[in-house]
């Protein structure tokens, strides 16, 4: 039996993007998108159809500003009151799911994918997908960077323009490239 780029992709294997099967589901995120792309502001209520129907999951008050982008959106997984602020970029080659109440800042980028380190395997679109999991009541700043395989726990608060590279503890409050812990200050 042969197993298929995209059973590789959602097992955390190495696989080729490279393949029909994956394309022909990045266009139909792709369609997706530019649809809630392109709705009028006042018809916005909170995410296109088409976008909500292709989630993995998506609590009823999720917003999501335009423009907004993903590669498949079928691994992406959003709580109750997310907001994604706009020019958000979420290229869901492994599973990302996002806690509830959490509020992502405008441009930050979730990359799931890591490209392979051999030239040539990189060129025939070899690649891993690693998940990303962001807990409950997070706040990630404008223009942060979520490597794939990171986790960062509820509470958490990641600096605008942190690139994280590794997991942030519940609470913890992350800033710069790569992101390393900061106090937390009192109010």
């Amino acid at each position: 039996m042969t197993v298929s780029e995209r059973d590789k992709m959602a097992a955390g294997q190495w696989y080729s993007c490279l393949d029909a099967e994956l394309d022909a589901l990045r266009l139909t995120a792709r369609e997706a998108v530019h649809r809630h792309n392109t709705m009028p502001p006042a018809e916005r209520q909170s995410m296109a159809p088409a976008l909500r129907a292709l989630f993995r999951a998506a609590a009823d008050d999720v917003f999501i500003e335009a423009p907004f982008h993903c590669s498949y959106g079928i691994n992406i997984s959003l709580g109750a009151r997310v907001y994604l602020n706009a020019g958000c970029t979420v290229l869901d080659s492994g599973q990302v799911a996002i806690g509830r109440g959490t509020m992502l800042g405008p441009n930050v980028q979730i990359y799931c994918a890591e490209h392979h380190k051999d030239a040539v395997l990189r060129g025939q679109g070899l690649e891993v997908a690693r998940p990303v999991t962001i807990g409950a009541d997070v706040w990630i700043g404008g223009g942060a960077i979520i490597l794939g395989g990171v986790t960062i726990g509820d509470g958490a608060i990641v600096g605008a323009g942190s690139v994280v590279t590794k997991d942030v503890a519940a609470g913890a409050v992350v800033a710069g490239n790569p992101a390393h812990p900061l106090p937390r200050s009192q109010t």
